[in-house]
């Protein structure tokens, strides 16, 4: 077992970069393992894990991952390094617009997570410094936005599953999908809803979207399967919240780490799947991004024996070697 603790952080007038402000925002994170410090008192092991759209910091907690990254040995051993999970702004256990304020929830973008983000570390936590920042989709996309906003402040990232890029193409594509369907949906009232609106749960895009074609097909080689798999996909949306999963997909629209991307300091290894729906590797974005970039690397990973598209993110047996490589060179 891990050393594992959870805390909230509670910014007073929180202002996002739009200019809409939060009289309170909650900041809610775990943290795995011990700090350490170096011989002049700065801590000098914290590790910043950002999770994915889908999920939460719990996602961490996985099998899929924390048992393949954070034993002893593995590329985040817990008895080395302080592990710090967040919940974004609008995720989990951090302030989401399903805690009350619904419709009234102020518009928040990635940007203004990663601030938040960064006064959790600085104020919350007295982190001034992290050795590295490893994030899963959403928060490999974030992993970018850390690395220009914020140059200096970590020694490395590692974006997974994710493009330096702006939000475009097929990922921009199925989000609008989702938005529409909520905003239209005749439950919908505005966001004041006493049932929840089902539209976007009864199309699944997201879901279509992020799973291997050859995965889908052989968890659904009948139409049988395929109808089972299906109501499974739309019972897993509908146990969410449509306000909560309106404003995680609007966060997104103004993502643009470009002209960042000049100013990141640390060390980039960018991991990549070939087999990704929503990162399609066709179009050659994490390579044309990085090529001026100092200390930066690309890596594009062929399915294995079980593909698993965009969701490949989420079982780190398929990538931990190239993490561990670069933990290696790190040290």
């Amino acid at each position: 077992m891990f050393e594992q603790t959870e805390s909230d952080f509670v910014i007073e007038n929180f202002e996002t970069a739009s200019g809409e402000r939060f009289e309170t925002l909650r900041q809610h994170a775990m943290t795995i393992g011990t700090l350490r410090r170096d011989a002049a008192g700065r801590i000098d092991n914290a590790v910043l894990l950002l999770h994915n759209t889908t999920g939460s910091g719990r996602e961490w907690l996985g099998p899929g991952l924390s048992g393949e990254l954070f034993g002893p040995g593995q590329p985040l051993d817990a008895a080395r390094y302080f592990l710090i999970v967040p919940d974004a702004i609008g995720f989990g256990r951090s302030s989401k617009p399903s805690d009350g304020l619904r419709a009234k929830f102020p518009q928040y973008r990635y940007g203004d997570i990663v601030a938040a983000q960064h006064r959790l570390l600085t104020e919350g936590l007295g982190v001034e410094h992290l050795r590295m920042i490893v994030g899963l989709s959403m928060g490999g996309m974030l992993a970018w936005l850390w690395g220009g906003l914020f140059p200096g402040f970590m020694d490395a990232l590692v974006p997974i599953a994710c493009q330096p890029a702006p939000m475009s193409g097929r990922n921009w594509l199925q989000r609008r999908m989702q938005i529409e369907l909520i905003r239209n949906d005749p439950g919908w009232h505005g966001g004041d809803y006493t049932v929840q609106p089902r539209y976007y749960a009864r199309a699944p895009f997201g879901a279509l979207m992020t799973t291997s074609p050859v995965h889908l097909q052989r968890l659904a080689p009948t139409r049988a399967a395929a109808d089972a798999l299906y109501q499974q996909f739309c019972a897993r949306a509908e146990a969410g919240d449509a306000n909560d999963r309106l404003y995680q997909l609007e966060a997104s629209m103004d993502y643009d780490p470009t002209p960042l991307l000049a100013r990141i300091e640390a060390r980039i290894l960018a991991i990549n799947f070939a087999d990704d729906e929503l990162n399609p590797a066709a179009l050659g974005t994490v390579e044309a991004a990085i090529a001026g970039l100092k200390a930066a690397r690309a890596v594009m990973l062929a399915p294995g024996p079980e593909p698993r598209g965009h969701q490949a993110a989420l079982h780190a047996a398929l990538w931990k070697a190239e993490l561990q490589a670069f933990v290696a060179a790190l040290e």
